[in-house]
């Protein structure tokens, strides 16, 4: 089923006169913005990413978090300045996803969090490499009130799966993937919305409709096929797929290949949403994984001081100039994303 069937339900019940009122003050800015050239902004984020933990399970190769390459501090977020954080934000944002960098669910307290961002009235997400979903973990994952639960599934044999989810077992991705469709069902509830993720690289191309069946025949509520971000792409990269619809990139008649998004000067997230990571840096998106361009800290200002604030209002005039020079756009997906439903 399409995933916006399964979002309109908790997304409706998200809704508050406030969190409306805040959508239309961004919508109108961030095109007036463009329509006038210069940068305006009226509302507050109505979406934001937040980041548990660095640390993860895996060793992905184009994840800093999976490589230890990380070029900045790691470690897991505070449970008490992530509630000071939503007490901050709860009041205008509509979506909290707990995802950036690592694996959410080794942090200790992510269901607890993810709870109260629930209670706070959120539609809250997550992504996983699911090794962690035990029978008991599952279940208190539906009871959290999580309303997305994406699984990534990036082969559909072991083989194939491990040659970018390094030190991962296929096998215990799909116990825990059947754990939570199985824990939905004996609670009762639809929720949390359980999407197969499948990444695109050239190891695993030829297992598109494998997945697409595995995830109908589990029970999955969708299967999402994502293009792959690799960062030495110039030259060619053994992970760009040999199918070029299944790529973020194009291969020109010299050999070398270029990103398929034309970088137009205006980006959306610039206006609809931040980043927030463990340590309370905010960063402009989730393409800035090493947190280069931290434009505020939430340990001395205000989530409202930094969205309004100087740095920001830089950024966004640095992208309205020109996007394509600043190195988190310059590999940006936005537009260039493939997905298909079971």
């Amino acid at each position: 089923m399409p995933a916006f069937r399964f979002d309109v339900i908790p997304y409706a019940k998200c809704l508050t006169l406030h969190r409306v009122w805040n959508a239309l003050l961004v919508w109108m800015s961030f095109y007036t913005s463009r329509i006038f050239g210069h940068t305006v902004h009226w509302g507050m984020p109505i979406s934001l990413s937040i980041e548990p933990t660095t640390a993860c399970n895996l060793g992905c190769p184009e994840c800093p978090s999976g490589l230890k390459m990380f070029s900045r501090p790691t470690g897991n977020i505070n449970s008490g300045d992530f509630r000071s954080w939503i007490d901050q934000v709860s009041k205008h944002a509509i979506h909290l996803n707990f995802y950036f960098q690592g694996e959410p669910f080794i942090h200790r307290d992510f269901l607890t969090m993810v709870s109260h961002a629930h209670k706070s009235g959120m539609f809250t997400s997550t992504s996983t490499n699911a090794h962690f979903l035990t029978d008991e973990v599952a279940r208190k994952t539906v009871q959290s009130g999580l309303s997305r639960l994406i699984i990534s599934i990036d082969g559909t044999t072991q083989e194939v799966y491990e040659q970018y989810r390094v030190h991962g077992k296929l096998d215990q991705v799909l116990r825990g993937a059947q754990a939570i469709i199985r824990a939905k069902r004996e609670l009762n509830s639809a929720y949390p919305q359980v999407i197969f993720q499948f990444l695109v690289v050239r190891p695993n191309e030829h297992q598109v409709d494998d997945i697409l069946r595995l995830g109908s025949e589990m029970g999955a509520d969708e299967v999402r096929l994502k293009t792959a971000q690799v960062y030495d792409y110039r030259q060619g990269n053994p992970l760009i797929p040999t199918q070029e619809k299944y790529s973020r990139y194009m291969r020109l008649k010299d050999g070398t290949y270029r990103v398929k998004n034309r970088l137009d000067n205006h980006c959306w997230r610039m206006w609809s949403g931040c980043v927030i990571t463990w340590n309370g840096k905010v960063v402009p998106c989730c393409f800035d994984k090493d947190a280069t361009h931290v434009l505020g800290d939430l340990s001395e200002q205000s989530l409202s001081t930094i969205w309004n604030g100087e740095q920001y209002r830089a950024f966004r005039g640095a992208v309205f100039e020109s996007r394509s020079k600043i190195d988190i756009c310059a590999n940006c997906s936005e537009g260039t994303k493939v997905w298909t439903e079971a």
